[in-house]
């Protein structure tokens, strides 16, 4: 239990991003980080430690329970089974008797297809969370569990995978002191009897909860100022001339005693002037306090890669297998369908509420087939059928946007890939896309006067099914494209425009001017609307000709807005909806793989030495390794044994 101390922008996030693989690509870095002796680049890090973040990003309509079930079936059991398969060896060789109680749990915990219940329940005990466990995580619109209970599902949700490398940073945010004591003696008590590994970043920790770590981190300006056991700590600021006064907790002692402002009233030599102790000197004397010449004598000794167990580091990108992660994706989002059906049933209610306008303003009776004016019309209604049917897609927007901060967090801690994540959103959403339709279809289709035929009415049916697909998949696009709302709705808008106006009704193809002509062959909306003309005006109640013509009603209107006339392009019309809903889908699911959350990169400048280019970097050594235990379940394996010869991080300007 390694305990990471340090004033605001010393650098604590970026060294547990170092630690857990989690650095942005674009940093230029130097220096290697080890685990086992293996370097990053030999297993998967992402998946060896868990980082967790100060941040709750949480799907707001799922239960506490939820959220921690499918978090633990995402990461799956990962090598727990072959981890107690040596650790059983090893016992029978050390005349061992195991815990019973233990024993049970971690046979249950490395059983495939039990672990998700018996982990969940074991982590609701240890965070407190019995008590929300069904209650829904909420979020701004949705009233849920408070913020103390939020911050301990963000743990949670990581301590139910394998990892047994864990990288918390400032988890007692938004907690009392009584909630991070028990949430740290909780991970104490964990990280002990399984014989893990947990840096864990706090601001401001009780005295009490100081006392649980065995050992201290401290940062300054991005140097480590001490690393090493709790009980030398004092003793090295007093061999500096600093002491801690005795009412004071040792926590604020440590992190005031390296600032400008804060570090004369704990000088001790009264003898000797005052003089600033800069983050550099410290890290200096470090080198040669017994501890840190103790730490430099370990680090020499490299980790034998020998030593370490197969079980120790995983090299699979993800917990479970493909089928696996497709039905936990498939089942969460069907939950959330459930959850979320207020939507379906407003946009139902929508349809049947301008149906039955649509009916009113469309009537039979009054609709004539004499003339091409005649013949306009029910090109309009057409067009307007086209158009209720267009907009239902755009609630995917909001719906994609909201969820896309918890899609990155998961995608990046390699929970799931994104096509698990894209498929089950585009497939679960085609039965309600046929209630949708048809409810439309069905409600106006005789009331307005379109062709009787049976056929017909189905293939106008068939034709919005593909309209309504393809605008979700548009809609999906621009969401995961933009990845804000008022990027996306703007998008969004701009796109339904540029659709309508080229869409062969608004203007017609010979209206629309050569340089943009390439618009109207690409927009989707043209090839459902071409069908629907023909599938209309193609059939029995527009063979007549008109006054004055030999070529029957229906050829005279197409020809009138220069639609096509062949009966072929019904289905040249039916083929191109379906590739731009594949097209658009798969383009939804490249925008989900690829692009990165929008965010801000910060730079931290030393301002005592700000000419000096190495006092952002994270300079001396740490080495994280296992307690020993003795009569506990497991023996020590040295599972985790995590060695930084040296990370320097080059700042960046703006």
């Amino acid at each position: 239990m390694t305990l990471l101390l340090g004033p605001p922008s010393s650098g604590k996030t970026t060294l547990l991003l170092a630690l857990a693989g989690k650095l942005d690509t674009a940093l230029k870095c130097s220096g290697t980080v080890t685990y086992n002796g293996h370097e990053m680049n030999e297993f998967v890090p992402q998946r060896t430690a868990a980082y967790i973040s100060q941040y709750d990003l949480h799907i707001g309509e799922l239960t506490v329970r939820e959220t921690l079930a499918f978090s633990a079936r995402c990461q799956g059991v990962g090598d727990r089974y072959d981890m107690l398969a040596e650790l059983s060896r090893r016992e029978k060789q050390a005349n061992i008797k195991p815990d019973p109680d233990i024993d049970v749990f971690m046979k249950a915990a490395a059983t495939e297809g039990q672990e998700v219940n018996v982990i969940t329940d074991y982590i609701l005990k240890v965070l407190g969370l019995e008590v929300c466990a069904d209650t829904m995580v909420g979020d701004e619109m949705l009233r849920g569990i408070s913020g103390g209970q939020k911050k301990r599902v963000t743990t949670g949700e990581m301590l139910v995978g394998p990892a047994k490398a864990l990288f918390m940073d400032e988890i007692s945010t938004g907690l009392d002191s009584s909630t991070t004591f028990q949430i740290v003696n909780s991970l104490k008590q964990t990280v002990h009897i399984l014989n893990g590994t947990a840096v864990i970043s706090l601001l401001q920790p009780a005295p009490e909860a100081y006392d649980l770590f065995d050992d201290i981190i401290l940062l300054s300006d991005g140097r480590i100022v001490y690393q090493g056991p709790r009980e030398h700590v004092l003793s090295f600021f007093e061999s500096m001339g600093f002491r801690c006064p005795e009412r004071k907790g040792v926590a604020d002692f440590l992190q005031e005693v390296t600032s400008r402002k804060d570090q004369m009233q704990y000088w001790a030599r009264r003898d000797q002037p005052y003089r600033f102790v800069t983050a550099d000197e410290f890290a200096e004397a470090f080198q040669s306090f017994h501890v840190g010449l103790q730490l430099e004598d370990e680090l020499r000794t490299p980790f034998e890669k020998a030593k370490s167990h197969p079980a120790a580091l995983t090299t699979k990108k993800y917990g479970v297998g493909k089928w696996e992660l497709l039905k936990a994706n498939i089942l969460r989002e069907f939950l959330l369908m459930k959850r979320n059906s207020f939507v379906y049933i407003f946009i139902c209610m929508q349809l049947t509420f301008m149906a039955i306008v649509s009916m009113t303003l469309f009537f039979r009776t009054e609709m004539n087939r004499d003339s091409i004016a005649d013949g306009g019309i029910y090109m309009g209604a057409i067009f307007f059928g086209v158009t209720m049917v267009m907009f239902n897609g755009m609630p995917e927007i909001s719906m994609t946007v909201a969820k896309l901060p918890v899609f990155f967090k998961q995608r990046d801690l390699l929970f799931f890939p994104a096509w698990a994540y894209a498929l089950p959103r585009w497939i679960l959403k085609i039965p309600i896309t046929f209630i949708e339709v048809a409810i439309w279809v069905f409600l106006t289709y005789y009331v307005i006067g379109f062709d009787p035929n049976v056929e017909r009415l189905f293939r106008q049916y068939f034709i919005l099914l593909l309209v309504n697909q393809m605008s979700s998949g548009l809609f999906r696009f621009i969401a995961a494209s933009a990845r804000n709302m008022i990027i996306a709705n703007t998008f969004g808008s701009f796109a339904l425009l540029v659709l309508f106006a080229l869409s062969g009704f608004i203007l017609a193809k010979d209206d629309i001017k050569s340089w943009w002509i390439w618009g109207y062959w690409i927009s989707p909306m043209m090839y459902g609307q071409s069908a629907l003309m023909v599938n209309e005006f193609r059939g029995h109640q527009w063979s007549h000709p008109l006054p004055g013509s030999t070529e029957p009603a229906g050829i005279e209107v197409l020809k009138s807005r220069d639609f096509f006339q062949e009966p072929k392009w019904y289905w040249i019309g039916a083929g191109g909806l379906i590739g731009f809903v594949i097209l658009l889908n798969f383009c939804f699911t490249v925008a989900l793989t690829y692009l990165k959350p929008f965010g801000s990169s910060r730079t931290v400048i030393s301002e005592e030495t700000e000419s000096n280019e190495q006092t952002n970097g994270v300079g001396g050594s740490i080495q994280l390794t296992n307690n020993e235990s003795g009569s506990n379940r497991v023996t020590n394996l040295g599972i985790v044994d995590i060695k930084v010869c040296s990370i320097h991080l080059e700042h960046f300007r703006k």
